[in-house]
């Protein structure tokens, strides 16, 4: 081997040791670069909290609510105290105490002029054995997100903890979700679960825009009720209280909870004179259940494109925004008491329903709305993934930068299917999502909001997966991301159960591994049936109805995340379980010399097990649909491996009935 060649292999060596050195943790989202130090360090069990002005209560409240989830007996001090680890928290910039220890380890700051969000840093080392730890962000918000690279490191516990320097900060500014699909509203619990998934996963917007909910569209101008009986609880309905209590835990986990009206054609009808009284008089309402930003939908409800009706609906979102400011924004208002900007979804949303000329009269003439209003799209179509051509399209139109609202993984038109599967996966699950290729890895956007699944639990897969990307578009890995998000959600001990089941969650399973195995089995039985083998289509069988029970076991769990997670689950995961069983006793029955084990009896409950299995109450749950005065319900039934197992089902059926 020449020299040359060993150089360029030593070469190659060492830069792959250090790649493996630089990544002592694994945290999601991908942060932008991590560094390994020399040395590790120890948390003591006292530890001080030593925080600069800048630093508000909730980022404070977090900081201590992470050390102790660790074990750790945290509390806050003006100053680090003897024998006791430290995590300072600062504003960049500052002087204080935090930007002052950030100098003195010589912690390099250029990752404050990049062009990004929520810049921070993120340092573990050591002080004399004891660890110390700087987070130092731009703002408050972005020290709370270094909380979160924190509480992963905590994951692999508070000693012997590997020194590192992480720089960070998002590609995209407005992350999060817009509950917006038709269907059943998510609960009190479910959505603030949501927001602490999001907390811990550095997304920080979440618009309420439920469709079904009367108090969004056809009571918009009305207040929510001070009581619910049960029935409407389940069917999504919030009470004030409860209002209230979503917005003080959205506060909590630094995610902006917007509350949106959704007053339809009243907002550009010619003749409605008090519309933008009326809208004020129900934001008052919401502003006093804790609310500090506000949305208004007029999408689905038919689009104008005659002069009058555009202008107006301009001048009224415009007259909006200057009502807002002037009530909450004025002089001396303390920041918690202010109102964000406005957020905008219009009739158009999606740009191809037009012909361009039109489409561009329709965007130029929101214009003129201040330009700090957020305007929404869901692209070209409505299940357009986010790119950068119709990004780049929106923009000329409007003249300045649009949003988006981006279906995905939202199911209200794929009610009896979920989508839990990684991202591609999931895109080519979804048939109204026409896109063959990859997340575009340099997307120029401020904002990307997902309207997901009707189940809100389940929603927590894909969104790991859209936090990461909108996080960090160029490190995004797909199966490394889809991989990672299952203990994430379901936890350590449910992530390789639910990683087998996953290919039958879904609606499409030809690709699974049973698949192949059914098919193999139907055609050796075709050709040959007293020798046909089943010993490894039982097993896969089997493999299935385990993982199913263990993954049911989520039901009885302490954890409420687990407990909401099951709900939304039951009615795929008892059907896909009740399928496998059926299918294994079935096989069982079918290759056995004389049909043994199987009477007319046993028959009998084969048929009618096939029969129930789309009947049977436990595979079925509630939508409702439309909005407004059209709200209906209706009772849907699971189709998970509808492909292959289901059909199999009939068809071991029809061979039983001619053998026996």
């Amino acid at each position: 081997m020449n020299r040359t060649v060993i150089i360029m292999f030593l070469a190659i060596f060492m830069a792959c040791n250090s790649v493996l050195a630089q990544n002592a943790y694994t945290i999601y989202p991908v942060p932008q670069e991590q560094k390994t130090l020399k040395g590790k360090s120890s948390f003591t069990l006292k530890v001080c909290v030593v925080a600069e002005p800048g630093i508000d209560k909730y980022t404070l409240d977090r900081a201590l609510q992470v050390l102790k989830a660790k074990g750790l007996d945290a509390s806050i001090a003006d100053k680090p105290q003897s024998g006791k680890s430290t995590v300072y928290l600062g504003i960049n910039g500052s002087k204080g105490t935090a930007d002052r220890k950030a100098s003195g380890l010589k912690l390099k700051r250029d990752i404050f002029s990049q062009p990004k969000y929520d810049r921070h840093i993120v340092s573990l080392s050591s002080n004399g054995g004891k660890a110390q730890v700087v987070i130092l962000g731009e703002n408050t918000d972005a020290v709370f997100y270094g909380l979160a690279t924190l509480e992963q490191m905590l994951d692999n516990g508070t000693d012997n903890l590997s020194n590192v320097v992480f720089y960070d900060f998002a590609d995209v500014k407005y992350r999060g979700v817009i509950e917006g699909y038709y269907g059943v509203p998510y609960s009190m619990e479910v959505t603030q679960d949501l927001f602490r998934f999001m907390a811990r996963y550095k997304l920080n917007m979440y618009m309420y825009g439920a469709k079904s909910d009367p108090y969004h569209t056809r009571y918009w101008d009305k207040a929510y009720p001070e009581k619910i009986t049960d029935n409407e609880k389940r069917f999504g309905l919030m009470t004030q209280d409860m209002m209230k209590q979503l917005t003080q835990t959205a506060h909590e986990c630094k995610v902006n909870f917007i509350w949106a009206i959704h007053p339809g054609q009243t907002f550009t009808a010619l003749g409605e004179s008090d519309v933008l009284d009326r809208i004020m008089g129900k934001f008052e309402l919401m502003y006093g259940l804790g609310v500090r930003q506000f949305g208004v939908f007029v999408d689905d409800c038919g689009v104008p494109y005659d002069d009058p009706s555009l202008k107006q609906c301009a001048d009224r979102l415009s007259d909006l925004q200057n009502m807002i400011d002037a009530k909450w924004n004025g002089a001396g208002v303390a920041a918690a008491d202010t109102v964000k900007p406005l957020q905008y979804v219009p009739q158009l949303y999606a740009y191809s329903w037009a012909k361009p000329e039109l489409a561009r009269k329709f965007w130029s003439s929101l214009n003129p709305v201040p330009s700090k209003v957020n305007i929404y799209t869901t692209g070209k179509n409505v299940w357009s993934v986010p790119n950068g051509k119709d990004l780049e399209v929106l923009n000329d139109y409007l003249g300045r930068e649009v949003s988006w609202w981006w279906n995905y993984p939202c199911n209200d038109v794929d009610v009896t299917k979920i989508f839990v599967a990684d991202t591609y996966t999931n895109f080519a699950d979804e048939t109204h999502i026409h896109f063959s290729g990859e997340l575009e890895k340099d997307l120029q956007v401020k904002t990307i909001i997902i309207n997901p699944m009707q189940q809100g639990a389940l929603s927590k897969i894909p969104l790991f997966g859209v936090a990461d990307y909108t996080w960090n578009m160029d490190s995004f890995n797909n199966m490394e991301n889809w991989k990672a998000s299952l203990p994430a959600v379901v936890g350590k001990v449910n992530a390789q159960d639910f990683e087998t089941i996953v290919p039958y969650l879904r609606y499409y399973d030809s690709l699974s591994p049973l698949a192949g195995l059914i098919n193999e089995f139907k055609a050796a039985y075709k050709q040959n049936p007293s020798q046909v083998s089943a010993d490894a289509l039982k097993a896969e069988l089997a493999k299935i109805s385990k993982a199913c029970e263990i993954v049911g076991k989520m039901k009885e769990s302490e954890n409420e995340s687990d407990t909401l997670f099951y709900a939304d689950l039951r009615p795929f995961l008892l059907k896909l379980q009740v399928m496998a069983q059926t299918a294994e006793f079935m096989v069982d029955a079918l290759t056995s010399e004389n049909l043994q084990g199987i009477d007319a009896v046993g028959f009998a409950k084969c048929w009618s097990a096939i029969e129930g299995i789309d009947k049977n109450d436990n595979h079925r749950f509630d939508i409702l649909r439309g909005m407004g005065n059209e709200i209906t319900l209706q009772v849907k039934t699971a189709e998970p491996a509808a492909q292959v197992l289901r059909p199999f089902l009939d068809w071991l059926l029809e061979e039983l009935d001619i053998k026996f």
